[in-house]
């Protein structure tokens, strides 16, 4: 299996870093199987078409508009997700759509696609998600983690000490 978990956003703009949070959430607590890897994309458009090049699946984490109440937590697949990125709320969006339309003419597209979005309250300057977009974490966590086992690569929850030990050693680091 060759899976990357992707969180994008913005961590200056409120809740566009929904999708980095969570991502940098399941770095901290789950051991993942090997072939499933976690990248803090952040804002990143080309740059990510490396990471992104020949993979099994995606699994892009989000702030979306979809035009539901804030903090509602959607799941889009394959096809579904281009679409969305004609609601774009946020530079990186228009980015993204650029490294899928790349992969897919150089023939690298991943074989399947999902979005796990959570629609935003607030887009403003400002460090930290707003609390109902917080809440929205764990359902967004559970979809994450209920769809890597229907894949047959649970993750595993990491034991306090071993969580201490990780934020400790600082290894959850973005690699861009």
């Amino acid at each position: 299996m060759n899976t990357l978990i992707l969180g994008v956003g913005n961590l200056l703009l409120s809740d566009e870093a929904v999708g980095v949070r969570i991502v940098e959430a399941l770095g901290r607590n789950y051991r993942f199987a090997p072939g499933i890897e976690l990248l803090d994309g952040g804002t990143a458009g080309m740059e990510l078409l490396e990471a992104m090049a020949s993979r099994d699946h995606i699994i892009l984490v989000d702030a979306v508009r979809s035009g539901n109440p804030p903090g509602t937590v959607v799941t889009l697949q394959d096809e579904e997700v281009p679409t969305l990125f004609g609601r774009k709320i946020s530079p990186h969006q228009l980015g993204l759509a650029d490294v899928l339309s790349a992969l897919h003419m150089t023939g690298e597209s991943p074989k399947r696609l999902t979005l796990i979005g959570v629609e935003p309250e607030s887009l403003e300057p400002r460090i930290g998600l707003t609390p109902v977009v917080a809440a929205a974490m764990g359902e967004a966590t559970d979809r994450i983690l209920t769809l890597l086992a229907s894949l047959g690569a649970p993750a595993i929850s990491l034991c306090e000490q071993e969580k201490a030990e990780r934020a400790r050693e600082g290894l959850w680091r973005s690699p861009i």
